[in-house]
């Protein structure tokens, strides 16, 4: 029984993956432009993209090798019912200037009992790590140990706490759905969900920013879960290798970093405002060497925002994933860009070394060092809005 249930849990996430992976790329066409109201023959077609138009874009942001992919990728996500052809003419994504529209932007997604409980399970996840808690913590059970757990019972008084469910019987049987949809899963996968001290992990991390191209690959998900939201610079280890980024630090050191929920900053931040692995999570060394700032020299504000100077403002929105946003500040009065991740959120959006920051989230901070600010984003909302000074290339 409990072997049907764990392939049952398996199809659904996979389900579950699509979902997702097309709910993320339609907040990035909004948040390109890509999506906007057009018209055709007189008549208007609000919140749709242009199929020709939307393959360009993934070939551009490599989402895609070549436009038989995008198109697949595409169409991947229309079968699912994840968009459709704004007047329902096409059941397949044509490669030419058609209208699309994701179903969520004109409210015919088609919200089944399996939709519901993934939209349910989402908002719970980003709940826990969006919030102080102490419900996810490492944990033994039969002498094995299990990080980011969570024990049946004080999960259950934190659904009645923050409201999700009235009574215990409902919230165990939430619970049980969330498992059976492949949101959590037993640590061993050897119990169903139930109200006592079993420890239960998220088998999805909702955060990870999912590629594309995974939508095509029908086999188990190879890309490793990271439930982290760090600010520092790190990617994804692939086939077990050291694959982890260096942060550079204004001391004589470089520390390999390994990311931590942003609730746990308080507690888990170095002198550095940054965060180094643990010896059981890296088993590289620390890398001794004399790093250098890669300004060449240190700009006042007034030098950067003096009339006719040869410094140019711009602005980026900064969506972070489940590795963080991509990038690392260093220096005061003001901060600078010192390492970007290529493959991260902030490169995508045009960040580059040796920028300037002048503020974040509205807040001026030209004027503040370093960790002030690495600290005032790691604690704010998972969308950064930063202006940044360059100097212009002539």
């Amino acid at each position: 029984m409990l072997i049907c249930h764990i392939c049952k849990a398996a199809e659904l996430e996979r389900m579950a993956e699509v979902l997702v992976t097309g709910e993320q790329l339609r907040l990035r066409l909004h948040e390109a432009k890509v999506i906007k109201d057009r018209r055709h023959h007189l008549r208007t077609y609000p919140n749709c993209f242009v199929a020709k138009e939307i393959i360009d874009w993934l070939i551009e942001h490599k989402e895609a090798s070549d436009r038989d992919t995008a198109i697949k990728i595409m169409q991947k996500l229309l079968d699912q019912s994840i968009l459709h052809h704004v007047c329902d003419e096409h059941k397949e994504f044509i490669d030419m200037k058609l209208f699309y529209r994701f179903r969520k932007d004109d409210g015919t997604f088609p919200l089944d009992s399996e939709a519901k409980i993934f939209m349910r399970g989402q908002r719970i996840y980003e709940k826990l790590m969006n919030t102080e808690n102490t419900l996810l913590q490492t944990r033994e059970e039969e002498g094995v140990t299990y990080e980011r757990t969570l024990v049946a019972l004080e999960f259950i008084d934190w659904l009645l706490q923050e409201g999700e469910m009235p009574t215990r019987e409902e919230a165990e049987q939430l619970g049980r759905r969330l498992l059976e949809h492949g949101i959590i899963q037993h640590v061993s996968n050897k119990h169903h969900f139930v109200d006592g001290g079993l420890l239960y992990q998220f088998r999805m991390n909702f955060r990870r920013r999912r590629r594309l191209i995974e939508l095509l690959n029908e086999r188990c998900r190879s890309i490793p879960e990271n439930h982290d939201s760090p600010f520092c610079l790190r990617k994804q280890g692939s086939e077990g290798g050291n694959t982890s980024f260096l942060s550079v630090s204004p001391t004589k050191e470089i520390k390999v970093v390994s990311a931590v929920r942003r609730s746990s900053m308080s507690s888990s931040c170095g002198s550095s405002g940054y965060y180094s692995s643990s010896p059981t999570l890296s088993s590289s060394p620390p890398v001794l060497c004399n790093p250098k700032s890669v300004l060449k020299r240190q700009v006042s504000p007034e030098e950067l925002q003096a009339p006719g100077g040869p410094y140019i403002k711009k602005t980026f929105t900064i969506v972070g994933d489940a590795v963080g946003w991509g990038f690392v500040v260093r220096g005061s009065k003001p901060c600078h860009i010192q390492a970007v991740d290529p493959g991260g959120p902030a490169a995508a959006v045009g960040m580059k070394v040796c920028q300037f920051v002048m503020a974040v989230n509205g807040m001026n901070v030209q004027n503040l060092d370093y960790r002030t600010v690495s600290n005032l984003i790691l604690t704010g909302p998972r969308t950064v809005f930063m202006e940044v000074m360059e100097k212009a290339e002539y």
